[in-house]
């Protein structure tokens, strides 16, 4: 496998700038996800609210980001990530923003709705920036420093969440959370562009032609493509795995605090802190994740396995150390184990992510991508809900954590199972052509 072209100075700062946009963005749309989580149990003293019903609440959201997901990522390839993802972030941050006033179960559940629907550009959005400003073989290790961002913030959120509101109230967190986020907005519109939008030189865009028909990146994706994705075992398999994936990710982000609190005893301003340690491990898990892929790229290890190997032990980490999460007696190995969880989870979650980036032609991506989190996010909206009935009729969280463990055993088999080969394109022309790099 030969080295990638040569990048100018121009593409190497729009790569870097783009990236650590798209990080400040996923750092602030995790922490709005999880102002609710932190929140938990003063929302429902003050809006008298059981746990099935916290539940509820904390799916909505994940259930409207699911199925946003279904024309986000249509409307990503065909307007770019500019316009779509800086809409996103205004919209969201006003339903965070709205979050502060409300006055009833039902109001709340309107905000976490609109809060869904803002939030499903991000990752796909990211998924297609990097597949604009970077070479196919380049593009494991900006694709871990993205997904350090979902990592990041819940390491960065139990101190600021948890300072924010024992100082200001809950209300005032959703409100100061809010306004950040309409400043980001603004800044993400006036600072990114998207490659078609940029004057780049023959030799510049070089770069991003290695090794596929010049200008196939830029092609515009249509119906019939869109209804062919469907008839490829691939994308089901990068569907249904992900769903093992979100499962246990959003059964942490949204039950974590209240885990620690009522089954391992700790005080509030305790969880400020110690709920950010198994974050850091999976910040360390999904970095790793993007350094691993672009090496066993460079070893000769096909595109679709460099991704796919590294999702599956990941899953595999994160169900094998849930046991021992369940089953410690003592509060400090629960933290030593959950770290070892957050590591293996996020090192599948980053691998997702960088496996829709070489699993589809270019000008797919986002479609694909959003087409995964639709699947992660349909599957994984259940866990806030079953995990809050599960809590609320054991008086622990013992079955809801090993239900997440074979959760994730099942979408390893199916990531190693099913996803076998790149998405190719349908139409009958570019088949071929069109799949960047990849061996068909």
């Amino acid at each position: 496998m030969h080295a990638p072209r040569s990048k100018a100075p121009k593409v190497r700062q729009y790569q870097w700038i783009s990236v650590a946009l798209l990080v400040a963005v996923g750092i602030i749309n995790l922490l709005d996800r999880g102002t609710l989580a932190f929140a938990n149990k003063y929302v429902s003293a003050d809006l008298h609210l059981t746990k099935t019903q916290m539940g509820v609440l904390l799916s909505a959201f994940s259930m409207a980001y699911a199925f946003s997901q279904l024309p986000v990522g249509v409307i990503l390839d065909r307007l770019g990530a500019r316009i779509v993802l800086g809409a996103g972030v205004f919209v969201w941050s006003v339903a965070q923003l709205f979050g502060g006033f409300v006055g009833s179960y039902s109001q709340f559940l309107a905000a976490r709705i609109a809060l869904g629907i803002g939030e499903a550009p991000t990752f796909p959005a990211g998924a297609k920036v990097i597949a604009e400003w970077f070479n196919t073989r380049e593009r494991g290790l900006p694709t871990g420093v993205f997904l350090s961002s979902p990592t990041l913030s819940p390491m960065i959120a139990p101190p600021i969440l948890t300072a924010l509101m024992l100082t200001f109230g809950w209300r005032n967190m959703f409100i100061l959370m809010g306004l950040a986020g309409i400043v980001l907005s603004i800044i993400w519109y006036a600072v990114i562009r998207d490659r078609k939008d940029v004057a780049l030189t023959p030799e510049e865009n070089s770069y991003f032609d290695d090794g596929i028909e010049p200008g196939a990146s830029r092609r515009k994706f249509n119906v019939e493509e869109w209804l062919g994705l469907f008839k490829q075992g691939t994308t089901w398999g990068i569907i249904f795995g992900f769903i093992g994936v979100i499962y246990m990710v959003w059964l942490y982000l949204t039950w974590l605090p209240v885990y620690l609190e009522e089954e391992r005893h700790l005080s509030t301003q305790s969880v400020g802190w110690i709920a950010s340690i198994p974050y850091l491990f999976g910040t360390l898990g999904s970095l790793f994740c993007g350094f691993l892929a672009d090496h066993l790229l460079r070893r000769g290890v096909s595109p679709i396995n460099s991704r796919k190997w590294p999702i599956c032990i990941g899953l595999l980490g994160s169900a094998g150390f849930t046991v021992p999460v369940v089953y410690t007696p003592t509060t400090a190995m629960a933290i030593v184990y959950l770290c070892i969880v957050m590591f293996f989870l996020y090192m599948a979650s980053g691998g997702a992510w960088a496996l829709v980036n070489v699993a589809a032609p270019n000008h797919m991506i986002a479609t694909v991508g959003g087409l995964q989190n639709f699947g992660g996010y349909l599957g994984g909206s259940l866990a806030p809900i079953i995990t809050g009935w599960l809590v609320q009729h054991t008086h622990s969280f013992k079955a809801a954590l090993m239900l997440s463990a074979v959760v994730a055993f099942i979408a390893a088999l199916v990531y190693g199972l099913v996803v076998r080969k790149p998405i190719h394109d349908t139409t009958s022309l570019t088949a071929v052509s069109v799949t960047p790099g990849l061996p068909h």
